[in-house]
């Protein structure tokens, strides 16, 4: 008796803002990798594993970090029952299936680490494995995806030219009001009216300047504080929890934020 198909993996809800979707395919289908650029929390993660699920693909992510090695994405030999064996990286496993591999916030990695991506970003389209002596040949549906925030990088983190310049590049935004307002409803049940008052806030506080904030509210936490609202919490409460206090921790900038959370939503 044959064993019933894998059921199909639902696309998770992304909301379009332009053609990026079909500039990502067009990039798989011509075997270019791809960088993605935006603040953090408007869509870039979603996007990808959205963009994998619609075209069948398994999707690794990596969350890079000071500490990523090179042995960390490629692999390395470990030791167990008193064998050597070796064990592929995420980067090594994503190119044996076929699939995506997501280097989330890549700039966060060692500069070392980053170059055992350049064999793969151009028209070698190969990973040497020095300690076990493979090269890897990508599979024709293989995608390398990287993404950064460019807003708050400085010199000391930032990709060198030799790399960026092996990616085509997209950039990303916080969506337009009508598209956040789709996103907001789409995710949490929210009513329209009440995600109207949020994504006005949105705009307000991304408007906020004087103040020392690295980043603004983002979609993702606009997602949030319409979570706590649907759970019962008051909109002020919410919106406090989940717009304030996380992008910052001085006095004087969550209640400059809190002013302008009022003019929205009233405290009782």
């Amino acid at each position: 008796m044959n064993a019933p198909a894998p059921a199909a993996v639902a696309a998770p809800f992304y909301q379009a803002q332009g053609d990026e979707c079909r500039l990502f395919e067009a990039a798989w289908q011509q075997q270019l990798p791809v960088l993605i650029k935006g603040p953090t929390g408007c869509g870039k993660t979603r996007f990808v594993a959205h963009m994998a699920a619609r075209l069948g693909l398994p999707l690794i992510t990596v969350s890079c970090h000071d500490d990523l090695s090179a042995a960390d994405l490629v692999g390395r030999h470990l030791i167990g029952d008193g064998q050597t064996v070796w064990c592929d990286g995420p980067l090594t496993r994503a190119l044996r299936q076929g699939g995506i591999c997501y280097l989330d916030e890549v700039v966060e990695a060692r500069k070392d680490t980053t170059v055992v991506l350049h064999p793969l970003t151009d028209d070698r389209r190969m990973l040497p494995i020095e300690r076990t002596g493979e090269l890897l040949e990508a599979p024709p549906s293989f995608m390398l995806v990287v993404s950064y925030n460019p807003g708050y990088q400085h010199v000391l983190k930032t990709l060198k030219p030799s790399t960026r310049q092996r990616f085509v590049a997209m950039s990303f935004d916080f969506p337009a009001p009508d598209v956040e307002l789709a996103v907001l409803m789409q995710e949490t049940g929210i009513a329209e009216s009440q995600a109207r008052q949020l994504v006005t806030l949105a705009g307000q506080l991304r408007r906020l300047t004087g103040y020392d904030l690295d980043e603004s509210v983002s979609t993702r936490l606009l997602v949030y504080a319409a979570k706590l609202m649907m759970s019962g919490m008051s909109p002020q409460q919410a919106c406090r929890t989940a717009l304030a206090e996380p992008l910052s921790d001085e006095a004087d900038t969550i209640a400059a934020l809190l002013a302008v959370i009022d003019t929205q939503f009233p405290a009782r």
